[in-house]
């Protein structure tokens, strides 16, 4: 069953939901991402981390320097862990300040430093523009990891959704570099572009990731057709073998459910350490809204758990 909380914040907001919405291409881009940011800031007021410090800095991406944000506790170690971090959003959407309260809660309760990455955005930067930004700053990471009190030998990458996608994309990318080694890729409801149409991305239409929504974003991602487009699609590599460590985390009430199972699946099949933890009545882009349900928390918790028991936080 839904979850109770999530089942009231859906129906409120399907009652207050204009009769008749415009499509999302017809949406400006910056009013699109305002309207994502300003709700999910709101659904995480009261659950964000008081005690974690952040200091804004710039790190190099595919094209130049981006923007970027350090996470951690104030009595962390140094050297210590890091965990470089890749916001949902499609690809369009979101920023570091819609996965702000996210990235202090991992940084809380797991003791590893976050590095978020504000990475450039489709359509305006369509693959593989995002996909290099992500690249090139876990790189950044590893060569000036000395600058932000990290272990070289103790960085993972994350990301939820989209974001999912980007770290499941860098941990291919840097498989052959011999220095670079990552120890972890936590992909949190992960888009990971399966050969195949799934039965959760046929059958559900939602709730909070639509299938227009989803047609939409690849749209504007623009990898399919893209003469390197298979580097977006991680589910369709042909070797999975020599990844790092990783935790795959699926919502039931997520059209990307049983992609981010079946990729579970085909690291372990690989030769992978991975791990799938499913969170039945949970919907997509939950750990984005930690006001909504204790629910939340409590995957919050776990998920930092095993982010600390594979990077030593």
């Amino acid at each position: 069953m839904l979850d109770p909380h999530f089942r009231a914040m859906l129906d409120a907001q399907a009652e207050a939901a204009p009769a008749e919405a415009p499509p999302l291409h017809a949406i400006p881009p910056a009013l699109l991402r305002g309207m994502y940011r300003e709700q999910r800031t709101a659904q995480n007021a009261r659950t964000t981390p008081a005690d974690v410090v952040a200091s804004d800095l710039t790190v190099a991406g595919g094209e130049g320097a981006i923007p970027a944000r350090l996470y951690r506790r104030p009595e962390a170690a140094t050297p210590g862990a890091l965990l470089v971090y890749f916001h949902g959003g499609g690809w369009v959407i979101g920023d570091l300040e819609t996965h702000d309260a996210h990235c202090r809660r991992l940084a809380a309760f797991s003791g590893a430093r976050v590095l978020a990455v504000d990475y450039r955005l489709a359509p305006e930067h369509p693959f593989p523009a995002g996909h290099d930004d992500a690249l090139a700053a876990t790189r950044w990471a590893f060569d000036h990891a000395a600058d932000i009190g990290v272990d070289p030998a103790r960085i993972g990458v994350g990301g939820d959704s989209a974001g999912g996608n980007l770290a499941a994309c860098v941990a291919l990318d840097l498989r052959g570099d011999p220095v670079r080694r990552l120890k972890l890729q936590l992909l949190l409801y992960p888009a990971v572009g399966p050969h195949q149409p799934t039965a959760s991305r046929r059958d559900r239409d939602g709730p909070v990731l639509s299938s227009a929504a989803m047609d939409f974003f690849e749209a504007s991602l623009a990898a399919f057709g893209h003469p390197d487009g298979a580097r977006a699609m991680p589910a369709r590599a042909a070797d999975l073998s020599g990844l790092p460590a990783a935790l795959v985390v699926t919502a039931g009430f997520d059209p990307l459910e049983d992609e981010g199972r079946d990729y579970a699946a085909a690291l372990v099949a690989a030769g992978v350490p991975a791990r799938h933890v499913h969170y039945p009545s949970l919907v997509h882009d939950f750990y984005v809204m930690g006001d909504v349900s204790p629910a939340v928390m409590e995957a919050v918790r776990e998920t930092a758990a095993a982010v600390r028991e594979a990077l030593g936080g």
